[in-house]
């Protein structure tokens, strides 16, 4: 089965309610299963917008991926971060 990720391009305007949310994010990212593979504010754009913090997130399925998407907890997490945060993420299944 192929692996599912979430890749993520966060723009931070709020750093302590971008805090608040990685804390509540966190142990949701656990609960899944997921493994945090790339976390930086320092990649390359070298075709569109300039990016913010960089996260690819690797889950055992697509299935997965949105299970911990969807989840309550997560939403919790995520509408601290859409206050804090202008988020461009994307759910993507592996080859």
């Amino acid at each position: 089965m192929a692996k599912g990720y979430i890749v993520a391009d966060i723009h931070v305007r709020d750093k302590e309610g971008f805090e608040k949310f990685r804390e509540m994010a966190l142990p949701v990212i656990e609960e899944y299963d997921g493994k945090i593979l790339v976390r930086t504010p320092n990649a390359e754009a070298r075709e569109g917008k300039k990016t913010g913090i960089v996260v690819v997130i690797e889950f055992e399925s697509i299935d997965k991926a949105r299970k911990f998407y969807e989840s309550e907890a997560y939403q919790a997490a995520k509408a601290v971060r859409d206050k804090a945060c202008d988020t461009d993420l994307f759910l993507a299944e592996g080859v």
